[in-house]
């Protein structure tokens, strides 16, 4: 399965950078995230996603 990761900005909480990953690094880069305090958005990437 993959899923689409978006990282919000710190002030507004918009999108600013966008990828998409298999769900063997969603840990890793959850973890990166929490060590510095990055706000996440993680949904199921659709079948037609890259």
């Amino acid at each position: 399965m993959r899923f689409e990761i978006m990282r919000l900005d710190d002030v507004d909480g918009t999108p600013v950078d966008t990828t998409v990953v298999d769900a063997a690094s969603v840990k890793q880069i959850v973890q990166q995230a929490a060590a510095i305090g990055q706000r996440l958005w993680i949904r199921p990437a659709d079948s037609s996603a890259s």
